[in-house]
């Protein structure tokens, strides 16, 4: 008892882990989330797969055995005492028992008796009378069907525990010690998986999730494993007739469902179902659920600004689609460009000072990774839509390193025409050497003048400095421009210099952004005019702050996504548990036994009929199992009753 008591706490103690935890999750997900450190420390315990854990197949194989030990040793002694009623008890036994009475009777011994079996037969008890020397014992017993709770809660026990270890994924890992399988690690199409990482239909259990665009059609499941998969035949294909989704006005999704074609071999044709959240479709054993949805291969029209001078002075306009990888040539720049998803809606936080926890739909957006060809690789999220901020417009772009940081966002602002077009010609002529050349050249002899200077080293000294300026601001924003002026600046000149640097740089970029202006003003309508100006000088604004973040951004492009065709992709979980049945068959043992354990409890009645004198003496006495404060008021209504059968004369 104290060992199934242990392996009890253990195995609530692991269901409490199992649950909290999430399970079978890429092992990347858990390295994020616990850190180098604990996610040895979790994944050298199984903590990822608790279910499937050697240590807690352990505790169910000993529980099974203990357990089918106990009901073995103590099943043949409760069904015998089903049967008993005890006929061997002494008045000495019965006087000592917690709940007994006595009193007389006028009525002779046997007839007694015999109305003592009459009534307690009425009340539900089996009773046998037993004749005595001198006296006559009446047993009673009700609810001896008690006894089958406690063989029906153990027998449950181990039964439920058969089906944990049928469905505990032991056939899969005795193939792995022995090397008849191999967990694959890799990312690979679904033709190039080796034979050895691939599971025949067979009858062991599984849990599998896949992912199938609309128009297509799959006869093989992924099962995560550890740090891989493995991929499991079927015995049939799942194709994806259509997808359906609704959303709420806020975008999030309200309900979505899946029709779906079963092929199969042994059907004379194949068969439609549809399937929704919590509405699977049950065929062969196998459940098929819908688990979720993704992108399914969108196809996207994308433009790609140069923010590079090496990358072009006009957009480019090309074709792609999700989880296509292709080799992108900017100049002498090789990147490997991979689209990773693409999203209908992206509800994120849009708080206002009136509703400060108000989320908002931003619109569709995608997702890619720039990859060098040293392997390194930036992640970006592109929206397509203009976000506002603070009353202005911007193009947003998210950048990271890696999944375990938070995306930095690169604010472009839109222009008056709605595009990028304003804001890549000033761009273009920071960069233009020759445009910064001549303006730093007018600024230069006009700042001069005005202190009537004409040295012609001054002029050079000065001249230079306005385009170094330029250039480096354009090559590393406001942050090197402040490592310029420590590192070109006496430490006792940088207070008195560096704002006057800063002012340089500011005027530099404001002649260089308005004589390439491009925007119109209305001849006569000083009015219209003063909004246009206001308008053009937040935009320039907003184009110096992008153009300082651009040395973060890390790409030599900006990737705008003009149009999408959207295809969809259900994501199906398909579970194959041969060992549910037997659970299911466990869990029916477990509430009858605990019905009868809880609901009909065993209670006994003994009666010693005996002649005494002229009259008849009754010994009555019970007892009970269980809910002794019950059975208090049970035995006292019952004294009465028997009391009132028998005639009572005087009870003592």
């Amino acid at each position: 008892m104290d060992l199934a008591v242990t392996l009890f706490v253990a195995l609530a103690i692991a269901s409490i882990i199992g649950t909290v935890l999430q399970q079978n999750q890429p092992y990347t997900d858990y390295l994020i989330k616990f850190g180098p450190f604990w996610f040895d420390v979790f994944e050298s315990a199984g903590l990822y797969d608790v279910y499937s854990a050697l240590w807690f197949l352990a505790i169910l194989t000993l529980l099974v055995i203990s357990t089918s030990v106990c009901v073995i040793r103590n099943t043949p002694s409760m069904l015998k005492d089903m049967r008993n009623l005890r006929t061997h008890v002494q008045s000495k036994s019965l006087r000592a028992m917690h709940h007994q009475k006595q009193w007389s009777v006028d009525t002779d011994e046997q007839k007694s008796a015999d109305n003592l079996e009459a009534a307690l037969s009425n009340l539900g008890f089996r009773v046998k009378q037993t004749p005595k020397e001198g006296e006559v014992l009446v047993s009673a017993m009700r609810g001896g069907m008690n006894r089958l709770g406690y063989i029906f809660t153990h027998l449950a026990i181990v039964v439920i525990c058969v089906g944990g270890l049928i469905d505990g994924n032991l056939p899969l890992k005795f193939a792995e010690w022995q090397g008849k399988i191999k967990i694959e690690t890799r990312d690979l199409p679904t033709s190039e998986i080796p034979e050895i990482s691939r599971l025949p239909v067979g009858n062991h259990a599984f849990r599998g999730s896949v992912s199938i665009p609309e128009g297509r059609s799959s006869s093989v499941v992924f099962l995560a494993m550890r740090d891989g998969y493995l991929l499991q035949n079927l015995p049939f294909t799942v194709e994806v007739k259509e997808f359906r989704v609704a959303y709420y006005t806020t975008g999030q999704p309200k309900l979505f469902e899946t029709d779906l074609v079963i092929h199969d071999d042994e059907l004379q044709a194949p068969f439609e179902a549809t399937i929704a959240v919590n509405h699977p479709l049950f065929y062969k054993g196998y459940a098929i659920y819908q688990a979720s949805f993704s992108d399914g291969g969108s196809f996207l029209t994308l433009e790609a600004w140069p923010l590079d001078k090496e990358a072009g002075k006009e957009p480019v306009i090309f074709e792609t689609k999700v989880f296509e990888n292709r080799k992108m040539l900017w100049g002498e720049q090789s990147l490997r460009l991979e689209v990773t998803s693409f999203r209908l809606f992206n509800i994120n936080p849009d708080p206002t000072d009136e509703d400060p926890d108000r989320l908002r739909n931003f619109g569709p957006s995608f997702s890619y990774k720039l990859r060098k060809n040293t392997g390194e690789a930036l992640e970006y999220q592109n929206y397509m839509l203009p976000v506002e901020r603070n009353g202005r417009e911007y193009y947003l772009s998210g950048v990271r390193a890696s999944p375990a940081e938070d995306f930095g966002y690169l604010y472009l602002p839109v222009d008056i025409d709605g595009g990028l077009t304003h804001f890549s010609h000033f761009l273009q002529r920071l960069q233009n050497e020759n445009i910064v050349n001549e303006i730093a050249h007018a600024m230069m002899l006009g700042t001069l003048a005005e202190i009537n200077n004409q040295d012609k080293e001054l002029e050079q000294s000065l001249q230079e400095t306005l385009t170094l300026l330029v250039a480096t601001f354009v090559k590393g924003g406001f942050t090197s421009i402040n490592t310029f002026i420590e590192t070109t600046l006496p430490e006792a000149e940088r207070k008195r210099l560096g704002p006057a640097y800063l002012g340089m740089l500011r005027e530099m970029l404001s002649r260089i952004y308005v004589g390439g202006s491009l925007y119109q003003y209305e001849v006569g309508d000083p009015e219209k005019n003063t909004e246009i100006q206001q308008e053009e000088l937040l935009f320039f604004q907003d184009a110096v702050d992008a153009i300082a973040s651009l040395a973060r951004y890390g790409s030599p492009v900006y990737l705008y996504m003009s149009d999408y065709e959207h295809v969809e992709a259900s994501g199906l979980q398909i579970t194959y548990a041969p060992g549910k049945a037997i659970v299911y068959i466990g869990c029916a043992f477990l509430i009858m036994g605990i019905f009868l354990l809880f609901y009909l409890p065993q209670r006994r009645f003994w009666a010693i009929v005996k002649a005494n004198g002229s009259g008849t003496e009754v010994l009555l006495a019970g007892m009970s199992n269980r809910n002794p404060r019950e059975f208090d008021l049970f035995f006292k209504q019952t004294a009465e009753h028997l009391e009132a059968v028998t005639g009572n004369s005087k009870a003592k």
